[in-house]
Formats: structure tokens, sequence, C-alpha cells
């Protein structure tokens, strides 16, 4: 199989583009316009392929797309977007789930464009407690997994009982819309029991959704103790939940608090008062 390099031809013609409009734009002007380039090059005809890079993907099946991406990881040639938008606009998801046992570079972009695909869930389940596994590779599965948490939630259940990536799987839990007793008192014994991690512990039982968490959150909310930080995820969570929490805190302090009302000055002096006016 053929394979081009598109990006390092791109790069080749940006490096001649730049060089030619030295001092031009800013640096925020060449972020807008380095995509643009891309995406035109996309379908600029190259002398050598005979195509554009979008024509060339463009007259592959989908299994030669697959192939040529498996092909590129093997081979070290970088893969272009223009190759995984290709395979995306296909119907290549059961292609591509082979990809899944094959080397960690063929794990992650199988992912990613695989994405939320119902047949992949368990699978990714099983990825997400594989000691080969990587973090950053298992943060993506996780959010994969989280669109279609109903999917995972019951062994979402059974690893945590375990005591396996139990923070992964109250995260998915959490993301379940089919309402089970079993996760609610999960997300709660979790919340009340960690008092390290309130604010995150707020997040599952606001993302949770389900109105009994309120007497939990407002006790909560309601102690001396609690920091600004937690006490505006704890906030947010209630509102949420369709809660109010009205009393006055003093948070005068707190370090958080002293730099939110800073942060909070500065955009006053920038922007100007209520009225959008300055002065």
């Amino acid at each position: 199989m053929k394979l081009y390099d598109f990006d390092g031809m791109f790069d080749k013609k940006l490096t001649d583009f730049i060089s030619a409009n030295v001092g031009k734009y800013t640096e925020s002007e060449w972020e807008d316009i380095i995509p643009r380039l891309y995406k035109k090059f996309g379908d600029t005809p190259i002398k050598s392929v005979g195509d554009t890079p979008n024509g060339f993907y463009a007259k592959m099946t989908d299994e030669e797309l697959v192939k040529a991406l498996c092909t590129h990881l093997k081979q070290g040639v970088p893969v272009s977007e223009f190759l995984c938008k290709a395979i995306e606009g296909r119907n290549a998801v059961k292609l591509l789930l082979p990809l899944l046992d094959g080397s960690e570079q063929e794990r992650e972009y199988a992912v990613n464009l695989i994405g939320s695909a119902d047949c992949a869930i368990q699978k990714y389940m099983d990825m997400l407690v594989s000691p080969d596994c990587g973090e950053e590779l298992k943060n993506s599965l996780v959010d994969f997994i989280k669109e279609k948490a109903d999917l995972a939630a019951q062994r979402a259940v059974e690893y945590y009982e375990r005591g396996v990536e139990r923070e992964f799987m109250l995260e998915i839990m959490s993301r379940s819309v089919v309402r089970s007793d079993k996760i609610f008192d999960i997300l709660i014994k979790e919340f009340r029991g960690d008092s390290e991690n309130v604010p995150m512990h707020a997040s599952y039982l606001a993302a949770y959704g389900d109105e009994r968490a309120l007497e939990y959150l407002l006790d909560k909310i309601d102690e001396d103790g609690i920091s600004f930080i937690e006490y505006k995820e704890l906030l947010l969570a209630i509102e949420s939940l369709g809660g109010t929490y009205d009393k006055q805190r003093d948070f005068s302090n707190d370090p958080y608090y002293a730099m939110f009302k800073t942060r909070e000055v500065s955009a006053t002096d920038i922007f100007g008062g209520a009225d959008g006016k300055k002065g």
C-alpha cells in the first residue's frame, strides 16, 4: 500500500508560506490562518499523488482506509486528519474494533474513531480496568463510556464494590439515566464519607440528578468548616437539583475567596459595572 505523509507535505508548504509572510500576522491570527490553510490543502491537487489528499482517501474502501491507518502507525508515517476524517465518514466501526486489542497507538486511534458506539462500551470497560491501559487512554475511555453510561452502570457497580478504579466507576455511575437505589446509595456514601473531595462528589450527585440528594447537600453546605470552593460546588449541585440555599456565609478568611474577589474586581475594572459602562 502506497503511503503519503500529507502532514509533512503541508508543513513544507506552510514553512514557505510563513517565510513569505513574515511580520504580516500576529500570533493569534496565525492560530486562525493555519487551520484554514490545512483544510484548503485537503482539496489541493498534488502532482506526486495524482489527486488531492481528500480525493486520495475517498477512492479507498472502508477496509483499505483502516488498513492504511494501521500501516501508517506500524511504519511510523504520520496519520493526517484527512485519513481520520475519511474513516469517520464511513461505517467502519466493526473494522476498527480489532484495533482495540492492538498496539497502544492503534488503541488510541481506534477509541477516538469509534467514539461512544454501543458495540464498543463493554470492551471499553475491559480496557479501563486493564493494567496495560495508560491514564490518558483511560480518561478518553471514561469520556465515551459516560455518553452511554446505562450500558456500563451494572459493571461499574461491580468494579466499584471490588475496589477497582473506584473514581472512574463513580464518574460513570453518576452519568447513568436509569435510576437505581444501589447507585444512589453509593454516591451518597462517598459524598458523606470523603471529606477531602467534597466538590467532586457533589458534582457526581448533581450529574446523577436525583432530588433525594438535596437534603445531604443542604446539610453539608450549612457546615461551618467548609471552604469557599466546596461552598460554590455544593451550591451549584443544590441549584441543579432544583433547591435553594440563601444563608449568608463569611469566607473572608478563605484564600480562594480572596483570589475569586480579586478576579471579580479586575473584571469589573475592565468591563465596567452592571450597566456595562466604565467609571
